[in-house]
Order: structure tokens, then sequence, then C-alpha cells
């Protein structure tokens, strides 16, 4: 069986250059929000794991590795549960929150989960942890919808 060569439906960033824009003030902020780089980075990987991004699961996998993560841990990030020693209490939680809050349809968003995230984060962060989560939700779904083809299949 041949692979399934994947074409670009539409360039989006060309399209709606004020639309991204707006975006990556998000993503901006996010950025210097006061979060480790890499705990958002792991969030971002897990959250586009779960909504089957390729571009976006080969952009930060590879922030991940630039950032010193081990391939050990990386490539256990969708288990993270089943390998807890390789994960800080925070960036289980942190993993743990995106789950669920990107199968909001699915969970509701228990208030457990909400108490176990804000065990280790201040309100702030948990706040910006959900923006972080949402974002990365939106560019999932913009990059599907639109076949954005991944860096190391072009």
């Amino acid at each position: 069986m041949s692979p399934r060569l994947v074409s670009p439906r539409l360039d989006y960033h060309a399209t709606t250059p004020a639309g991204m824009k707006a975006l990556a003030g998000a993503h901006g902020y996010i950025g210097q929000c006061g979060l480790p780089v890499t705990l958002i980075d792991l969030v971002y990987l897990r959250v586009s794991q779960i909504n089957g991004c390729a571009y976006c699961i080969d952009l930060h996998s590879c922030d991940l590795l630039k950032n010193g993560v081990t391939i050990d841990k990386l490539v256990l990030v969708p288990v993270w549960h089943e390998a807890e020693t390789l994960f800080t209490d925070r960036e289980r939680a942190a993993l743990r929150w995106a789950e669920t809050v990107t199968r909001v349809a699915e969970t509701a968003v228990p208030d457990a989960e909400f108490q176990a995230v804000s065990a280790q984060f201040s309100e702030k962060e948990v706040a910006d942890l959900t923006i972080a989560i949402g974002l990365m939700n939106l560019y999932n779904r913009l990059a599907i919808s639109f076949r954005t083809v991944p860096a190391a299949a072009r």
C-alpha cells in the first residue's frame, strides 16, 4: 500500500493574516505568562496527540527535543500516566488538565480535575494553562481542517 499524500487545502496564514496575527498575540502571551516553556510544549504536544494533528505533533516534538527533553520522555507523553516517574507533579497535573479540557464534551471538566490542577498551580497559572490548551485546540483545528503538512513530511 502506498502512503497517502496530503495536500494542503488552504493557506490560512495568507488568507487571513489579521486572524493569524490575533492568534499569534495569544501565543505570544502564553510564551511570556510565566509558565515554563517545556511544560507548555508538553501540553501542546499532548493536546495535538489527542486531536491527531500531525503538523503540531511534529512541531512541538521538535521544540521539546531542542529544549532538552529526552527521547524516552517524549515518546511516553501519550501514556504519561504509566511513566509517571519521568514527569514532575506539575507536568502530570498539566497533562491531566490538558486531557480533560481538550475532551470537554466527554468529561464536562469534573471538579476533581480542577482541584487536582489547582493543587499544583496558582489561579493565574490555571487560567493561563487553560488558555494555552484552548489555543492549541484551535491551532489543531486549523492545521487539520486545511491539511497543513508537517515539516517532517515535506
